[in-house]
């Protein structure tokens, strides 16, 4: 199952193994079972700590158990995890073995504490797909939990496999997780943000003590609001003067997480979101900034005078004071913004192709948009589904030449230029079709299909802000050339500003530079100058 070299890295890493490992595996006679007693018997064969058995009684087949002997720990995998997912097989295995995870002592303390309350345990399933970029990060996440705490159980379905159990749960977008069966979140999502809901749903108090926890904060002399590469850059640059600096995000990387690969990064020739998202954050941590994640801001308070305090409220209730402030809250995905949109997100609306393509296969999709995200999701699904129809508002596709001509060769797209999408249409549980207008002539027509992939750009982070400050007619936040906005001691940087361009090394320079004009201003201010710490120059300019 394993050739030569995965054979010879993953040798390497189980040498890291302290404890004896056991594979139970519950099999079926389908070729899948086949390969997965092939993969556990490779696996057994490269470490004398693990072995691995074939007499399981887990109903679910074809699926092994990852056990460290004499322990509680119970994290499965109702898959064969190669692909995105060998990592998370990689990681189970060293795990369940002794070797430490990485994570802060504080976050394994909080995953520890988990308690549903007697004779309970959390039981997690994980709906995901072998393409699925999204999907490792939540696997990993809930197998550290379960190796950490024995009242916490996982396991990881591919939802190719278990079609049956996938309609019945009406699962049309991975990664999707369901506690105890009953729907828990869906989307990429880290270790923290996981902990601090599954705290919340335990423990009615934990809010509260949170938003106490950081109101303790001192005064900030620049604090950063979003995680992504403005905000990544806008705090390493503020450290970096030696002043007191925070990032409040609600998942630091922001939007790279959600990206499959960068390849115009300079410097950089090839790279995918998450693992550059990884990069920022520890970057960021390298240097003594507090960093606090999954928080949403909710209110911006302007200084009540010249360099005083800027106040920040975030939806959990805690407030937060600084003296000069950079927002960089990014962007989303816009929302198409017809009648069953809403109503079938995650039913079959989808905005992630890599992710969510593979559990429409064989089926019948569309993508709204004809831009180069459009029809990039448009090349990747026809590989995957029976049917693309891309329908595109404009007269033209406005994507590069050469994507085009590659979409147009491929026989089971049709192209729908000129086409208003006014509906997407269900059966109360799911989508079966989608409605638009031919613009030209008028006419209304409906498509029959079980997917809709939206693909039409990006919408600003900034609702909070209005009327706080100057925004766009888009929404966006009007900056200067330095960065500044309408309020004195308030800069903005990315894809949330009016800055031209949405491109990554774009925001990381917009970053670097609204933090460069924040410490400008707090050493003009002579109220907020006189708080300041000594500080000294950046030898790095």
């Amino acid at each position: 199952m394993l050739d030569a070299t995965l054979q010879a890295q993953l040798k390497t890493y189980l040498e890291r193994i302290t404890l004896p490992v056991e594979l139970v595996a519950s099999l079926d006679n389908s070729p899948v079972a086949t390969q997965m007693r092939a993969l556990l018997e490779d696996i057994a064969a490269l470490h004398p700590l693990v072995t691995a058995r074939f007499d399981g009684d887990d109903p679910r087949r074809p699926s092994f158990a990852v056990r460290r002997v004499g322990s509680e720990i119970d994290l499965r995998f109702a898959a064969v995890p190669m692909g995105h997912e060998f990592t998370s097989l990689v990681l189970a295995l060293l795990q369940a073995g002794g070797h430490p995870p990485k994570v802060e002592a504080e976050l394994a303390a909080q995953i520890r504490a988990l308690d549903p309350g007697e004779g309970r345990t959390l039981r997690f399933e994980t709906w995901m797909s072998l393409s699925c970029h999204n999907c490792p990060d939540v696997v990993q996440a809930l197998n550290l939990m379960a190796v950490l705490n024995p009242r916490v159980q996982h396991v990881a379905i591919d939802g190719a496999l278990f079609r049956d159990e996938v309609d019945a749960r009406q699962i049309l977008a991975v990664p999707m997780v369901f506690l105890n069966g009953e729907p828990f979140a869906s989307g990429r999502m880290t270790l923290e943000e996981i902990v601090r809901k599954v705290e919340r749903s335990v423990d009615s108090g934990a809010a509260a003590r949170e938003a106490q926890r950081l109101a303790q904060q001192e005064t900030f002399d620049v604090l950063v609001v979003g995680g992504g590469p403005a905000g990544a850059a806008a705090a390493v640059y503020a450290a970096r003067k030696g002043i007191r600096t925070g990032v409040v995000a609600e998942r630091f990387g922001g939007q790279t997480l959600d990206t499959l690969g960068i390849e115009n990064f300079i410097s950089v020739p090839q790279t995918d979101g998450p693992k550059f998202a990884a990069a920022l954050e520890a970057h960021a941590r390298a240097y003594d900034v507090a960093i606090m994640n999954g928080q949403r801001a909710q209110a911006l308070e302007p200084a009540a005078r010249p360099g005083g305090d800027i106040t920040l409220r975030l939806e959990g209730g805690a407030t937060l004071k600084a003296r000069s402030v950079v927002l960089a809250t990014g962007a989303r995905w816009r929302q198409v913004g017809v009648p069953g949109e809403a109503q079938y997100r995650n039913k079959g609306v989808a905005y992630c192709p890599h992710c969510d393509g593979p559990l429409f296969k064989g089926r019948r999709v569309a993508v709204i948009g004809g831009g180069n995200s459009g029809v990039e999701a448009a090349i990747d699904l026809a590989g995957v589904v029976a049917q693309v129809t891309l329908l595109e508002f404009g007269e033209q596709l406005r994507a590069d030449a050469v994507l085009v001509a590659r979409l147009k060769s491929l026989p089971n797209v049709s192209i729908v230029t000129q086409a208003q999408t006014t509906e997407i249409t269900g059966d109360g549980r799911k989508v079966d079709g989608l409605r638009y207008t031919d613009r030209a002539s008028g006419a209304s027509h409906h498509v029959a299909l079980e997917g809709v992939f939206v693909q039409i750009g990006l919408v600003p982070n900034t609702e909070w802000l209005q009327g706080t400050l100057a925004l766009s007619r888009q929404g966006e936040i009007e900056i200067d050339a330095r960065c500044a906005t309408s309020v004195p001691g308030v800069f903005a940087a990315g894809d949330a500003t009016t800055v031209p361009f949405k491109q990554i090394v774009i925001a990381a320079g917009e970053g670097a530079k609204a933090a460069l004009s924040a410490f400008d201003h707090l050493m003009r201010v002579p109220a907020a100058l006189a708080a300041l710490p000594e500080v000294v120059a950046d030898p790095a300019g």
